[in-house]
């Protein structure tokens, strides 16, 4: 297909320009001696005949540029000469290109560093195939929405379910590697034999479980993740076949995962185990431990999955009213319980540094509309000698998207450091639950984003001096800016602007107040222990050596005895369930004796803990009396209760006595002896559910945590419990280690909330300097405009504190206006993140009056240096400038 001529003419002027302006050039110098030849014919000298056919073409340069503007297509000569002329403005006032380049680039920082991290856990599809198929499948009960299950009634749910191609569990898990140096605490993860297949992930090594791995009977396997193939077995591929021990029992390694596979509800295992039922919790299906994943088959919606496993569910609670009554199912996208707890955190922090970023492009903005008032005689010249609209706007255009683009390569830069900061930011446990955030960087998602913003910016920057083109005023341009007078523009916009940069101050303040007052109050819960010089350790010792209870009993007396007789430990108590702010899992099931009973079950979580265990945490006993040590499994069952179990269960009555039972027809009754103030066994923002304590010695367990009580620092005394421990038995691993002034202060709650107000609060303190800095430049400029007025007021014989009120007033109704706004839309904003709130309404007086206050200060301070040059006019000077 043959293309029009003209279409031609103009892609050949694009593509061969320097070919078509040879041949421009030839053209017009052929009509040129054209013309001399003429007017030599006339009688002319060659001198004559050149300047007569000069003047009668009008200068070989103007035809030469009517001729390029009639080709088309000359966009790339005049956007060289708008970049050249761009550059040489801003080289012409530095001051003001390097304050807008630095605020731009300080909110583009903020919003892309923010942005990467809502890119890493929202945006970013999970590492699986077809993830939007994949579904959380739990237990429901009133009390919990999306509670774990046990195996047997997984197997069930397996067999039954007619919505997933594949349905897997999995459970974390801790186990002792042994190694030549010793045993070795490692995170592991048990997973049924469906579970890759299921989520469609393939070993990048050896083979996957297969059917029949799960069986008691099989062979122990296990696969390697690919962090552990390297860093332990340094990527050596005939890692295959080989075997390792864990727990004392041998495993034979069938595979290894892929490098960028991640499973972020089970943390980051070194080893992923086959399932197989081996103890007493696998087999009993009132024991909870599990949780299920399933693949939806084509076309079933995620409410007919729901259905379908709770019909399972009903049938089950039939089959077996012992164990399932009240016991339904839930199901949830598998993404959405894998990022759902940070999900608002992270909402908060984008919309945090997208009102940073407001910020920063009104300031700028406002610096533009300030600039493009001192270029009006510029603008008023150019139109004069015929420049268009179009041209003229195309050149302020080049100006913004220089400027733009020098913001976003320097934001560019600061983001890159300041998602590394942030990701050092991340506690190691916290990043364990949280893989994904570890491939956080600048990505293409990133990257459209910054691009977004810049031209944004762009187009934002250019809209103050492009208005000027439109301006009535621009042909009296030349006068006006003769008299060194600009217009009203800045006034009236750049006042309104500031109103916009102080509510959107007072929002983010507001926030962080709140944030932070949060972070002050949940650091100060009651604990229901004194945790000053507590230390706390768990100790792992190996099943296979401590297979009885009076073994298990015994190591763990023989541990404590020792630990005793170390310098300055006071007491020492262990617990068999988790430490406090563990957690609020391990439950039991009851029922209240003496009441009607039809199968139902009362639950609660349980502790198993020593005779000293509340003397050592510094827990306060209310009723009765503490466990002793002749309390084992020959004895009659006895319990210990919380506060929040008393007022639950025995309102208003005495709860001591034999007032529980097991879930038999006959139960086996549970005497309760004593009640100890509430204790924070889970979260410190969750609220404190009834608990129940049971002596260590009629549950024991080859997995506890020990509490030290210690005269001395806590931190000193750590490795000789270690020491101690090991003295005892070499393959007993003691884990971790912490002093509970530091479990508080690292629980996820407290890191969460004190994240959430650290980060806030930078935003709010750069938005507090970028909005003051933006009143105090309005103010300025307006006395700077108003210098003659303020002359002849003060020779007209008025005194300087008039002149202070004259601008002051000015100032303050911008601020009140701005205060006034921003109050109403923190409210709006904290209700909307209140449930990250803990101990502060959304609504808080205090924090809110707190916020208009230091922000008014601010305020004013910044208006009264401008007044202060104002009451400094010297009338004469003042009027003679004028």
């Amino acid at each position: 297909m043959r293309l029009p001529s003209i279409v031609r003419l103009r892609l050949r002027s694009l593509f061969s320009r320097p070919v078509v302006d040879q041949e421009l050039d030839e053209e017009l110098q052929y009509h040129l001696d054209r013309q001399i030849e003429e007017h030599v014919a006339a009688g002319m000298s060659r001198n004559q005949a050149r300047s007569a056919a000069l003047r009668e073409i009008a200068g070989l340069t103007q035809r030469k540029e009517e001729c390029r503007d009639m080709r088309g297509f000359n966009f790339i000569d005049s956007l060289q000469r708008d970049f050249r002329y761009s550059l040489r403005q801003l080289r012409k006032n530095v001051g003001f290109t390097f304050t807008a380049i630095f605020v731009l680039a300080l909110g583009m920082c903020a919003s892309v560093s923010i942005f990467a991290f809502v890119d890493a856990a929202l945006i970013k599809p999970l590492p699986y195939r077809d993830p939007a198929r994949l579904l959380g499948v739990f237990e429901k009960l009133p009390f919990c929405t999306y509670c774990n299950l046990s195996y047997p009634d997984y197997v069930d749910w397996e067999k039954r379910n007619v919505v997933f191609t594949s349905f897997a569990a999995y459970q974390g898990n801790g186990r002792a590697l042994s190694t030549p140096t010793g045993p070795q605490p490692v995170h592991i993860a048990r997973v049924t034999d469906k579970f890759l297949p299921t989520l469609g992930v393939s070993p990048a090594i050896g083979r996957d479980f297969a059917p029949g791995d799960n069986l008691p009977s099989a062979p122990h396997t296990a696969m390697l993740s690919y962090a552990a193939w390297q860093h332990r077995y340094g990527g050596k591929r005939d890692i295959v076949g080989q075997a390792v021990t864990l727990d004392g029992d041998p495993f034979t390694i069938i595979g290894v995962l892929p490098r960028e596979f991640h499973f972020a509800p089970v943390g980051q295992p070194e080893f992923w185990m086959a399932f197989q039922p081996s103890n007493e919790c696998d087999n009993r299906r009132s024991c909870h431990g599990m949780y299920g994943v399933g693949r939806l088959k084509d076309g079933i919606s995620l409410q007919t999955a729901l259905a379908n496993v709770t019909a399972v569910a009903a049938q089950l609670e039939k089959e077996y009213p012992g164990s399932n009554t009240g016991q339904g199912a839930n199901v949830a996208p598998l993404a959405e319980g894998i990022v759902g707890n940070i999900r608002p955190i992270l909402l908060v922090l984008l919309s945090g540094a997208a009102l940073l970023l407001l910020i920063a492009s009104v300031n700028v903005a406002g610096l533009q509309l300030v600039r493009s008032e001192s270029r009006g005689r510029e603008i008023a010249v150019r139109t004069a000698l015929g420049a268009s609209s179009g041209r003229l706007m195309g050149q302020f255009l080049t100006e913004a998207f220089v400027l733009a683009a020098a913001g976003a390569v320097l934001g560019l830069a600061s983001a890159h450091w300041a998602i590394v900061l942030l990701k050092n930011m991340i506690s190691e446990n916290m990043m364990d639950g949280l893989p994904f955030l570890s491939d956080m960087r600048l990505n293409g998602h990133v990257l459209a984003l910054a691009s977004v913003i810049a031209l944004a910016s762009a187009a934002l920057l250019s809209i103050p001096p492009s208005g000027r083109i439109w301006s009535s005023q621009v042909r009296a341009g030349l006068a006006e800016a003769s008299r060194g007078s600009a217009g009203t523009t800045w006034r009236r916009l750049g006042s309104k602007m500031v109103v916009l940069e102080l509510a959107t101050a007072v929002v983010l303040l507001a926030g962080a107040g709140l944030l932070g007052k949060s972070l002050y109050r949940l650091l100060n819960v009651s604990l229901g222990v004194i945790p000053d010089h507590l230390l706390t350790l768990n100790v792992a010792m190996p099943p296979a050596t401590y297979k009885t209870d009076a073994q298990t009993i015994a190591a763990v007396r023989q541990i404590a005895s020792r630990i005793e007789t170390l310098p300055g430990v006071q007491s020492v108590g262990f617990v068999g369930d988790g430490l406090p702010l563990d957690g609020n899992g391990n439950t039991t099931w009851f029922r209240v004796m003496g009441r009607p009973w039809h199968g139902e079950h009362e639950e609660s979580p349980q502790r198993d803990v020593s005779t000293t265990y509340f003397q050592t945490l510094g827990a306060k006993l209310i009723a009765g009396r503490y466990f002793n040590d002749t309390e084992d499994r020959s004895k009659p069952r006895v319990a210990v209760v919380n506060q929040s179990f008393v007022r639950h269960f025995f309102p208003n009555e005495n709860p001591l006595g034999p007032r529980l039972g097991d879930l038999q027809p006959k139960p086996n009754p549970i005497e309760i002896v004593g009640a100890v103030e509430d204790i924070r066994e889970g979260p410190l923002d969750a609220p404190i559910p009834p608990v129940l304590y049971i002596p260590y010695t009629q549950s024991p367990d080859s997995y506890f945590a020990l509490v030290v009580r210690t005269s001395r620092d806590e931190h000193s005394l750590l490795p000789a419990l270690r020491t101690a421990i090991r003295q005892i038995d070499p393959n007993i691993v003691p884990v971790g280690g912490a002093t509970m002034i530091d479990r508080i202060n690292d629980s996820p709650s407290a890191y969460t909330h004190r994240s959430l107000a650290w980060l806030v609060g930078g935003f709010a303190a750069l938005a507090l300097l970028l909005g003051v800095v933006g009143l105090y430049g309005v103010i300025a400029y307006s006395v700077s405009q108003r210098s003659r007025e303020i002359g002849i007021r003060m020779a007209l014989g008025a005194q300087t504190g008039s002149v202070y009120r004259l601008i002051l007033k000015e100032a303050g109704w911008l601020i009140v206006l701005g205060i006034a706004i921003g109050l109403a839309a923190s409210l709006a904003a904290a209700t909307l993140m209140r449930d990250l709130l803990f101990g502060v309404r959304s609504w808080d007086v205090a924090t809110l009056a707190s916020v208009a206050t230091i922000l008014g200060v601010a305020a004013l301070l910044a208006s009264f240096i401008p007044a202060r040059r104002a009451a400094s006019v010297n009338p004469v000077e003042a009027l003679r400038a004028e």
